[in-house]
C-alpha cells in the first residue's frame, strides 16, 4: 500500500459533515449542526476564526454594513457585546468573533491552518475524501463550503508574473501581514480603487511622502458618515434589535434600508432631488438602497442617480482633469451595477500635492520592475512599497481552486470552465453531497451578511436532518433542475442593468471567465420561497439515493420516496 493510499485508508477524522471556512456562515453552521447531533468539524485556512475578518488587517479596513445587522441575531451573543461604531472596523470585528468563540465554544471543533487542496468522491461508499495542503486527510459524508464570495485573491497577470522582481515589499490587501507595513515618509503605490483600495488609500495618504494611485475603473463611492455610540445610545438601540432582525428578512437584499418607493418617475424633479438629499445626508448605502426600486432596472432613473452623485463628488475635487477620471461626465457603467463603496475623505486625498492618480484603463500597467511600476507609455515610477487592491476571483474562484473530483470524469473547475451553474445556488450535478454557501446563483452578492447566513444554514441543516431521518446516503442536483435554475437566474439578471457593467458581479474582472451573472437577482423573499418550496416537495430537483439501495445503484427521484 502506497503512502497516500495508507493515509486515505486511515483518515485523521471520520465525519458526518466537513465545513470549510470559519466565517459567519461556517461558524453558524457548525453551531447548528452540533446542536442537532451531527459529527461536524471546520477546516479553516487561517490561524483563527473570523473568515474574511481574520485576513482583513490592512489599515482602514471596516465593514460597509451597519453594525447592528452585521452580527448574529442570537440575543445571547449581542446582549453583552456592542459595536461602538456605526460601521465597525476590523479590530472590533475580530473582537466580536472572539466573543462568539468564547460564548459558543467553537474553536474546539475547528482545525486551523487547514486549507483544502483536493476532494474526491467515492461513488461506492458515498463519501468524500478531503485532503488539506499540509497532507491532513479526512473522510466525510457531506461537505459544506462556507468560504465566502471573496476569498480567492486575484492579481492581474501583468503584475503577478513580474512582482517577484520588485526590490521592496509588495502585498495584497487580503493577505496583509499581521505586523503591518511601514510607509511613513515613503513612496507608495496603491493599485486598485475598489472598497479595500479606497480604505487603504485614505490611511496611506496621511503619512506617505508620495502616494500614486493606479485606477482602472472609477468607483462609485458614497459618504460613510461614521457615528460613534455612547453607552446610553447602545442600550437604547438594542431595544430595536429583534424588530430589525425580523424586518431585514422581508427586504429585497437583506439590507438595513427600506426603499422609498417603486419608481422615481412617480415624483417631480424637485421632489426627487429632495429625497436624494435626505438619503445622501444619512450616509452609508442609503442613497443606493434606500431610494426607488427601479434604480437598477430603469436607465433613465439610473442616470438621475449618477448625475446627482457626480455633482456631489465634483464639488470635492479641485483638479478638473483628476475629477474627470474619478467622476466622468458619461457613466463608465450604470450606477450601482459595480460594487459601490463607502468613503470618508477619499476624494479629498487627490487634492494633496503628494498624491498622483494614474488612469490604467488608458495607460495600462505593463510590468512590475525592480524599482517600481512600468506603464505601457514607457513611464517607470519608483516606489518603496506597492499595495495591491486588485480584488478577487469572486464567487467561483474560491471553489474551483479546490481540486474537486465528483462522479463524472471532470473536476469542478472543468465543469464550470464555460460558466458556473448551481441548482438553487447550493449544489451542482456530478458532485453529490457537496453544498455551497454563497455559491454561484445564490443571493451571495446582495445578501451576504449574517442574517442570510443564518437562513442558509437553517435550510441546509433541515436538509441534512431530512436525509438522516430517511436514511439517504446521497443527494445530487439533477441536470434538468440545474439548467432550469440557470435560466431563471439569467432571466432575473437580464431584467436589470447589471449585465451592462463589466464587474466581478458578472465575472468579467477575470481574464477568460465567461460573462455571466453570478448571483440570483430575484431578491431575498423570492429566493427563500424557492428554497422552501424545494424542501416542502421532498427536495424536489435533487436525486436522493437511499442507503439500502447502494448495492443496486438504484436512485429514487426526490418526492417519490417514502
Amino acid at each position: 500500500m502506497s503512502g497516500i493510499e495508507e493515509r486515505i485508508a486511515t483518515p485523521a477524522l471520520d465525519l458526518d459533515v466537513l465545513i470549510v471556512g470559519a466565517g459567519f456562515a461556517g461558524l453558524y453552521h457548525l453551531h447548528k449542526l452540533r446542536g442537532l447531533g451531527f459529527n461536524a468539524k471546520i477546516f479553516e485556512a487561517g490561524s483563527y476564526l473570523g473568515g474574511a475578518w481574520h485576513w482583513n488587517r490592512y489599515p482602514g479596513a471596516r465593514v460597509d454594513s451597519e453594525g447592528f445587522l452585521y452580527q448574529y441575531s442570537n440575543p445571547d451573543l449581542w446582549g453583552d457585546f456592542s459595536f461602538t461604531e456605526r460601521f465597525p472596523g476590523g479590530d472590533q470585528l475580530r473582537s466580536y468573533f472572539k466573543h462568539v468563540d468564547a460564548k459558543l465554544d467553537l474553536s474546539k471543533d475547528i482545525l486551523f491552518n487547514k486549507r483544502v487542496a483536493s476532494a474526491h468522491f467515492d461513488a461506492v461508499a458515498n463519501r468524500w475524501t478531503v485532503e488539506a495542503e499540509d497532507g491532513t486527510i479526512v473522510s466525510t459524508k457531506f461537505i459544506s463550503m462556507c468560504i465566502g464570495q471573496s476569498s480567492a485573491v486575484h492579481i492581474p497577470p501583468a503584475i503577478k508574473q513580474t512582482m517577484g522582481e520588485f526590490d521592496g515589499p509588495i502585498v495584497h490587501t487580503a493577505l496583509w501581514p499581521e505586523e503591518s507595513l511601514d510607509w511613513a515618509g515613503k513612496r507608495v503605490a496603491v493599485v486598485g480603487t475598489g472598497s479595500s483600495g479606497i480604505q487603504v488609500i485614505q490611511e496611506v495618504a496621511k503619512t506617505a511622502r508620495e502616494l500614486t494611485v493606479f485606477q482602472r475603473t472609477p468607483p462609485i463611492a458614497m459618504p460613510l458618515k461614521q457615528k460613534y455610540f455612547s453607552e446610553d445610545e447602545l442600550v437604547e438601540e438594542k431595544k430595536s434589535y429583534p424588530a430589525n432582525f425580523a424586518a431585514v428578512r422581508n427586504r429585497f437584499g437583506g439590507s438595513e434600508y427600506d426603499p422609498f418607493g417603486p419608481t422615481a418617475h412617480a415624483v417631480t424633479e424637485e421632489e426627487r432631488n429632495a429625497v436624494f438629499e435626505r438619503l445622501w445626508d444619512r450616509g452609508g448605502f442609503s442613497f443606493w438602497l434606500g431610494g426607488w426600486d427601479d434604480v437598477l432596472t430603469d436607465e433613465v432613473v439610473n442616470r438621475w442617480y449618477y448625475d446627482f452623485w457626480r455633482k456631489k463628488t465634483l464639488a470635492r475635487i479641485k483638479n478638473p482633469k483628476v475629477a474627470e477620471i474619478l467622476a466622468p461626465a458619461e457613466p463608465p457603467y450604470p450606477f450601482g451595477t459595480k460594487r459601490p463603496c463607502l468613503e470618508r475623505d477619499f476624494y479629498e486625498v487627490f487634492n494633496q500635492d503628494n498624491v498622483e492618480l494614474i488612469d490604467i484603463h488608458a495607460n495600462p500597467i505593463e510590468r512590475i520592475t525592480r524599482n517600481g511600476i512600468l506603464n505601457s507609455d514607457g513611464t517607470e515610477r519608483a516606489f518603496d512599497v506597492i499595495i495591491l487592491a486588485t480584488g478577487f476571483d469572486a464567487v467561483t474562484g474560491n471553489l474551483t481552486r479546490v481540486d474537486f473530483h465528483g462522479t463524472a470524469d471532470q473536476t469542478l473547475k472543468e465543469k464550470w470552465a464555460d460558466g458556473s451553474s448551481a441548482y438553487l445556488g447550493v449544489a451542482t450535478h456530478g458532485f453529490p453531497n457537496l453544498f455551497f454557501m454563497n455559491g454561484p446563483q445564490s443571493l451571495n452578492v446582495i445578501c451576504g451578511g449574517p442574517s442570510c447566513q443564518e437562513r442558509n444554514g437553517d435550510w441546509l441543516a433541515d436538509c441534512l436532518v431530512y436525509l438522516r431521518e430517511n436514511d439517504i446516503a446521497r443527494i445530487e442536483a439533477t441536470p434538468e433542475s440545474e439548467i432550469a435554475w440557470d435560466a431563471e437566474t439569467d432571466a432575473h439578471g437580464a431584467a436589470t442593468l447589471f449585465p451592462r457593467a463589466d464587474s466581478w458581479y458578472m465575472g468579467t474582472n477575470i481574464s477568460g471567465k465567461k460573462k455571466k451573472i453570478l448571483f440570483y437577482a430575484g431578491g431575498q423573499v423570492l429566493y427563500y420561497a424557492r428554497l422552501q418550496e424545494c424542501a416542502a416537495n421532498g427536495y424536489e430537483g435533487f436525486v436522493l439515493t437511499p442507503a439500502d439501495e447502494l448495492d443496486t445503484a438504484d436512485v429514487v427521484a426526490a418526492g417519490s420516496h417514502g
